[in-house]
């Protein structure tokens, strides 16, 4: 069932609902990552992801018209464990700030535990629009890049075993306890289960868990180190890595930087990237030492 509102600005009235099966392809047009390299292969992913799932999926998918015309769309994408990514309209405008509202009640009678969206540099201005309509800042981000080394090994302390020799109950655990006292987001670790963050790395890279490790230290498990190939672009990522508690401090986060640049290195990938939030300035001192530079910076909202 299409539902269906009218919001007025100044002279302008707009009509913002779901967006009728007939209208999607238009109504998808008018999203800012179509327009977007940057944003365009991540929304493809998206689009192929859900092509294959119920029909439900599209209940995220609102436009708001006027004299029977689209003037703007934004889609609400459904993600594993109730999370979801809100993809932003084309244009900032009267139009936009109408779905916008439309879309905040929408999500708030959905079992949507958390909705995020992500703001490269260029998209600033949406942050003061998307907080008065409710989201919260939760982090600034920095991505980084490190170009890979033919070659690239150490003799490192630290070994490595597979994360999928862990019972269910105990990978939930060591990610929690790696977690603990993170510097990394932690306002979205207040609102994200474990589950959760694990279900989204799984989504971003369903066959990631290959090259998932269980770090240790003379045969005691001591952290984690999560990667993700994209054998397509031979850019690797790092989804997370960290220590226990009790190993910290000891310099022992560079012998896991240094596990992972010897592993994208001989799996001949280009490079490798990763996220690490702007204010945990301990990971990025060790960042920098171990040669990684920033590409992008952006800024995470969620509705949650």
């Amino acid at each position: 069932m299409t539902r269906h509102s009218s919001f007025g600005h100044r002279s302008l009235a707009y009509t913002v609902m779901q967006c009728p099966p007939e209208q999607r392809r238009e109504a998808l047009l008018h999203l800012a990552a179509v327009h977007d390299p940057a944003q365009q292969p991540a929304l493809q992913h998206a689009l192929s992801t859900v092509k294959a799932g119920p029909d439900t999926v599209w209940q995220g998918l609102w436009i708001a018209t006027q004299a029977g015309h689209i003037e703007a769309a934004a889609w609400v994408q459904p993600l594993a464990n109730q999370m979801a990514q809100l993809w932003l309209p084309r244009q900032h405008n009267s139009a936009a700030d109408a779905l916008l509202k439309a879309l905040q009640g929408w999500v708030s009678k959905q079992p949507i535990a958390l909705c995020h969206v992500a703001l490269h540099d260029d998209a600033g201005n949406w942050e003061t629009t998307l907080v008065a309509h409710g989201m919260r800042a939760l982090a600034s981000l920095e991505h980084l890049v490190w170009q890979c080394q033919v070659g690239q090994s150490h003799a490192n302390p630290l070994t490595l075993r597979s994360f999928a020799e862990l019972a269910p109950t105990q990978q939930r655990t060591l990610v929690a306890k790696v977690s603990e006292g993170s510097l990394d987001c932690p306002g979205l670790r207040e609102v994200l289960t474990i589950d959760a963050l694990l279900a989204g790395f799984y989504d971003q890279a369903p066959n990631a868990p290959d090259h998932w490790y269980q770090l240790q230290h003379q045969g005691e498990v001591v952290g984690v180190l999560l990667l993700a190939p994209n054998h397509v672009t031979q850019r690797w990522s790092l989804q997370l890595m960290g220590l226990l508690p009790e190993w910290r401090g000891e310099g022992r986060g560079k012998d896991i930087i240094q596990q992972a640049q010897s592993l994208v290195s001989k799996a001949g990938a280009r490079d490798i990237t990763l996220t690490v939030d702007t204010q945990n300035i301990p990971a990025k001192r060790v960042y920098a030492q171990a040669g990684f530079t920033r590409y992008a910076q952006q800024r995470l909202l969620a509705w949650c």
